[in-house]
C-alpha cells in the first residue's frame, strides 16, 4: 500500500487546527470590542502607535516566516545539506541597517505608508509607481500564500484542498477586518508560539525515533549533508557563502529596510527605540526560526537516509510529520496548526498593508475632504475587498501550471530589490531627481523580470529536469519566496554560455542586481537631466531632527527646505 495513503487526521487534529482558526477569530474581536474599538485609522491601521517592542518584534518574524519556508527550507536542507544555514550571516547588516537607517527616517516623519516618502523626496508619480509596484508583488504572492499549504495537505492528508483554502482566508480576513492592527500583531504573536512549538515537537519525537542525536548526526554525516563554507564566487551557484551571505542582505533589506508591512510594524511602536529594540529582537528569533528549520531538514534526511522520499518537494515536509507522527494524536495537527500558522500571519499582514497603502497613497490624496470615520470605514472595507481577492488568486494560482506557478514565486522575489534600489537612490543621494528615481525604478523591473523570466523559460524549454539527488521521483522545486529559497534545481554537466550563463544568475542575487540597477541607472539620468528641485528628507535630515518637530500642523514640512509648489500642495492636502 502507498505510504501515502494510510495517512489521515484524527478527531483531535482537527480539533486542535480548529481552535487556531478559533484563537485568531478570539483576539480579532477582542480589538474589535475593546480600546477605541477601530474607530480612527490611527487605531486601525497603526495600532495607535501604542506597541511595545517584544509583539512588534514576534510579528515582524511571523511576517517573514511564511508556511512556503515552514515547508521549503527543511526539505532544502534534506536535498542540497546545511549550506543555506549561512543565510544567517545575512541577518547581522540586514537588520542592523534598518535599524539605525530606515526606521529614523520613517519614524522621525510621522509617515502611514512607507511611499509617503517617495513623494517628498521625489514626486507623486514616483509615489504611485512605488505603491502599485508593492500592490503588484503583494497580491501575487497572498494567493500563492494561501494555497500551497492547502495543497501540499491536500496530497498528503487528504484534507479537502478548498475547504483549507477558505478556513484560512475567510478567518484571516474577518480578524483583519474587525481588529484592525493590533489583532493582527497580536494573532501574530500566538502564531509565532504555534510555529516555534510545532517545529520543536517535530524535532524531539524525530531525533527520538531516529535512535537519538548521535545517530542522527552519524547519519548526516554520512550522507555528506553538513557543509563547510563555499567561498566560491560564481554568482551562477546555488547557494555559496557570497550568494547567501552578501546576496542575502538585499534580500533581507527589502524585507526589513522597505517593505511596508514590516514598516508598518515600526510606526505602530510607542517610540522611536521601542521600533529599534524590535529590530535588534527579531535577530536571535530569526537565527532560532533558522536552526529549527535546518534541523527539522537534517532529521528528516537522518530517518529516510535509506529509503529515499519519492514525493513532490512541497509535500516533503508534510509526509515526513505525518509518517513519524501517525501513532501520536495531536502532533500532526499541532504542526499543521504550525504551517497555517506561518499562512495566516503572512497573508493577515499583506491584507493591512495593502489597505494601508491604498487608502493612503491611492485614496486619500483625491480625497482631502474625507471624515476621519470614512477614512476608516474605508479602510476596513479595503482590507475585507483584499481577503476576498486573496481568494480569487488562490484559485487562480490553481489553474496555473507548474512553470506559472514557479514564476509566479519569482515575480515576488524580483519587485523587492528594484523598491529597495528606488528608496536608496532617495536617501543616500542627494542629486538624484524625479526623473531619475522614475527610469531607475522602470530600468531595475526590467532587469529583475528579464533575469527571472528568462531563467525560468530557458530551464522550461530546454534545460535538464529537476530531479532529486537520489534518483527518485523528480521533484517539483516550490520556491520560498519571504526567505527567497533557491531557484530551481540546475543539475547540469555543462557550463552553461552567454545569455543561458547570465540567466542561471543565483536567485539569492536578483534583489542585489535589481537594487543596484536602480541607483546607477538613476544617478545616470539624473545626472543628464540635470539636479533634482526637491532635495529634501535626506536621510542627514531625518536623522538629525527630532520627534519634537513633527507635530500635527508643522512636523512632516518643518524637514522641507524647498519651495517646491507640489511639496506645499503635499503637505496642505495631509494636513502636516
Amino acid at each position: 500500500m502507498d505510504p501515502l495513503e494510510r495517512m489521515h487526521f484524527t478527531t483531535i487534529d482537527y480539533v486542535i487546527f480548529a481552535l487556531l482558526l478559533v484563537a485568531s477569530m478570539g483576539i480579532g474581536l477582542y480589538y474589535a470590542l475593546s480600546g477605541g474599538r477601530q474607530r480612527t485609522t490611527q487605531e486601525f491601521l497603526l495600532a495607535d502607535r501604542s506597541m511595545s517592542c517584544l509583539p512588534v518584534s514576534l510579528s515582524l518574524i511571523a511576517t517573514f516566516q511564511s508556511a512556503v519556508a515552514i515547508v521549503g527550507v527543511p526539505a532544502e536542507i534534506y536535498t542540497h545539506g546545511t549550506q543555506y544555514w549561512f543565510i544567517g550571516c545575512a541577518y547581522i547588516l540586514g537588520l542592523l541597517i534598518p535599524a539605525h537607517v530606515f526606521i529614523p527616517v520613517f519614524y522621525r516623519l510621522h509617515l502611514t505608508s512607507a511611499y509617503q516618502y517617495l513623494e517628498l523626496r521625489f514626486s507623486k508619480p514616483v509615489r504611485i509607481c512605488g505603491t502599485l509596484t508593492f500592490i503588484f508583488q503583494t497580491v501575487i504572492y497572498m494567493g500563492v500564500c494561501v494555497y500551497t499549504p492547502a495543497l501540499a495537505l491536500n496530497a498528503v492528508t487528504g484534507f479537502d484542498l478548498w475547504g483549507a483554502v477558505l478556513a484560512t482566508g475567510l478567518v484571516c480576513t474577518l480578524y483583519t477586518t474587525l481588529g484592525g492592527l493590533k489583532a493582527v500583531i497580536w494573532t501574530d504573536v500566538f502564531q509565532t508560539i504555534v510555529m516555534f512549538a510545532g517545529q520543536l515537537a517535530v524535532i524531539v519525537v524525530g531525533v527520538q525515533q531516529t535512535g537519538g542525536l548521535a545517530e542522527v548526526w552519524r547519519k548526516v554525516w554520512e550522507g555528506n549533508r553538513i557543509s563547510g563554507i563555499d567561498l566560491n564566487p560564481d554568482p551562477t551557484e546555488r547557494y555559496t557563502f557570497w550568494t547567501l551571505g552578501v546576496g542575502g542582505i538585499f534580500l533581507m533589506l527589502s524585507l526589513y529596510g522597505v517593505n511596508q508591512a514590516q514598516v508598518q510594524r515600526y510606526l505602530s511602536s510607542k517610540t522611536e527605540r521601542e521600533a529599534i529594540m524590535s529590530c535588534y529582537m527579531v535577530f536571535p528569533s530569526l537565527q532560532v526560526a533558522l536552526a529549527l528549520s535546518c534541523v527539522m531538514g537534517l532529521v528528516m534526511f537522518a530517518r529516510y537516509l535509506h529509503q529515499p522520499l519519492c514525493v513532490l518537494y512541497p509535500q516533503m515536509v508534510l509526509y515526513f510529520v505525518m509518517d513519524m507522527l501517525q501513532d501520536l494524536p495531536g502532533l500532526s495537527g499541532l504542526f499543521i496548526a504550525c504551517v497555517f500558522s506561518a499562512a495566516l500571519s503572512t497573508i493577515s499582514s499583506a491584507f493591512n498593508s495593502l489597505a494601508t497603502v491604498t487608502l493612503e497613497d491611492l485614496i486619500k490624496p483625491h480625497c482631502s475632504a474625507m471624515t476621519e470615520a470614512r477614512a476608516t470605514l474605508l479602510s476596513k472595507g479595503l482590507a475585507c475587498s483584499y481577503g476576498l481577492m486573496c481568494l480569487a488568486m488562490a484559485y487562480l494560482t490553481h489553474l496555473m501550471s507548474d512553470s506559472v506557478l514557479q514564476a509566479a514565486f519569482k515575480i515576488f522575489g524580483m519587485v523587492g530589490g528594484p523598491l529597495l534600489g528606488i528608496f536608496c537612490l532617495g536617501m543616500f543621494f542627494p542629486w538624484a531627481n524625479s526623473t531619475g528615481a522614475l527610469v531607475g525604478l522602470g530600468s531595475g523591473l526590467v532587469m529583475a523580470f528579464w533575469v527571472g523570466i528568462g531563467s525560468i523559460v530557458t530551464r522550461t524549454s530546454g534545460g535538464p529536469a529537476a530531479v532529486s539527488h537520489f534518483n527518485c521521483t523528480a521533484v517539483q522545486l516550490s520556491e520560498n519566496i519571504t526567505t527567497a529559497i533557491g531557484t530551481a534545481l540546475n543539475s547540469t554537466a555543462v557550463q552553461p554560455m552567454g545569455l543561458q550563463r547570465f540567466y542561471s544568475l543565483s536567485f539569492m542575487w536578483y534583489s542585489a542586481l535589481s537594487s543596484f540597477t536602480v541607483v546607477i541607472t538613476g544617478l545616470i539620468v539624473s545626472f543628464l537631466t540635470g539636479r533634482g528641485e526637491l532635495l529634501i528628507i535626506t536621510i542627514e535630515d531625518a536623522i538629525r531632527s527630532t520627534w519634537a518637530h513633527h507635530t500635527q500642523s508643522s512636523g512632516l514640512c518643518s524637514l522641507v527646505e524647498t519651495t517646491s509648489k507640489s511639496n506645499k500642495t503635499f503637505c496642505n492636502k495631509n494636513k502636516y
